[in-house]
């Protein structure tokens, strides 16, 4: 079979190449691989940023952001040939911590997990592919052409969970939203937003088009921009932030109406500073209560939460998330970012 592999640690490796098929072992699913997304985190590790293989190997297939159709299941399955699937990227490490061994190993405390195409373990990047039943979600069929969303939106929806959590501290009744990038990350994080019956607005440096439509689709509102003093009057009850961006995750901490919860999605790259009043922002989060928190990939039940949100979601919508698609053949080419994508995507089938 065809897999997109790459050496972890190596720039320059990533490449097509035939691999030998797969053969599930117990437990495990043999899944024909349909799409696969790529995202931020796939061109860091082609650009040889961080990456772990297999032991004992040296290259890995790439990919974390799965579409397949079963082909076959173990005995006692409750999956059939035919099902639309995802799976799950992470998995608890060996020796567990206290996290991963009562089920919580998106939250691991001693770091020795492992994740599908990232740690140790190959990607979803083939035309075939396993994975373990207790780690794949069943996906209605009408996402056939969008399911491959249904991994960056477990993030988001990862993130919900703990917003909503925190807010039951007190009385929680929030009004509205800040969503800082229109990335897909943003514009899910957004779309949940809306689900949830929120006034939603989302910043982005991007002027008028695609992404303001997408927003504005929502029935949300766009602000193109790079800065947040127009939300300094009206201070927002929540702010999930997805870019990373230094100063706006700054500025993001002392943005909110009091009680504010303020939620970090995006990866700050390092080596820049920022004038910081230290003292303001310790001020504010005091004196309103206010919590910050990060949060970084995703649980099955956040997957399972992704799914159900999708499927609800309208089809037009999530189908215009997906900017580009181009065949296996030509995979390197998603690696190379265009100017007006939001997600783009590989057909493993071509």
């Amino acid at each position: 079979m065809r897999a997109l592999t790459f050496v972890p640690g190596r720039k320059d490796t990533l490449r097509v190449e035939e691999v030998p098929d797969p053969k599930p072992g117990r437990g495990e699913l043999l899944v024909q691989g349909l799409t696969l997304g790529v995202c931020g985190t796939d061109r860091e590790l082609e650009r040889a940023e961080y990456g772990w293989p297999p032991p004992g190997r040296e290259r890995m297939v790439i990919g974390h952001e799965s579409l397949g159709r079963v082909l076959e299941t173990p005995d006692g399955s409750a999956f059939s040939p035919g099902d639309l699937v995802v799976g799950v990227v992470r998995r608890p490490d060996p020796e567990p911590c206290g996290a991963c061994a009562h089920g919580e190993f998106d939250m691991c405390r001693n770091g020795r997990y492992t994740e599908r195409g990232i740690k140790e373990i190959d990607g979803f990047g083939s035309e075939l592919w396993t994975v373990e039943a207790a780690y794949t979600v069943r996906l209605d069929p009408s996402l056939a052409d969008v399911g491959v969303l249904v991994e960056p939106a477990s993030v988001v929806a990862k993130a919900w969970e703990q917003i909503e959590r925190i807010g039951r501290r007190a009385w929680f009744e929030p009004r509205t939203l800040l969503v800082t990038g229109a990335g897909p990350i943003g514009l899910l994080a957004a779309l949940l937003g809306r689900m949830r019956g929120l006034e939603v607005h989302v910043l982005d440096r991007a002027g008028p088009g695609l992404k303001s439509e997408l927003v504005e689709a929502l029935g949300a509102t766009y602000h193109s921009g790079s800065s947040l003093e127009s939300f300094a009057a009206s201070k927002p009850d929540l702010i999930i932030e997805c870019t990373g961006a230094g100063q706006l995750v700054i500025d993001s901490m002392v943005t909110t109406a009091a009680t504010g919860i303020v939620c970090l999605c995006g990866l700050a790259p390092g080596g820049r500073t920022h004038r910081v009043d230290a003292g303001l922002i310790n001020r504010d989060v005091v004196l309103e209560n206010d919590v910050i928190f990060g949060t970084v990939n995703a649980n099955l039940r956040h997957y399972r939460e992704a799914a159900t949100a999708l499927a609800a979601a309208e089809r037009g919508w999530l189908e215009r998330l997906i900017t580009r698609r181009v065949p296996l053949s030509r995979a390197m080419e998603v690696f190379e970012p265009a100017g007006d994508d939001v997600k783009a995507v590989i057909d493993l089938t071509a």
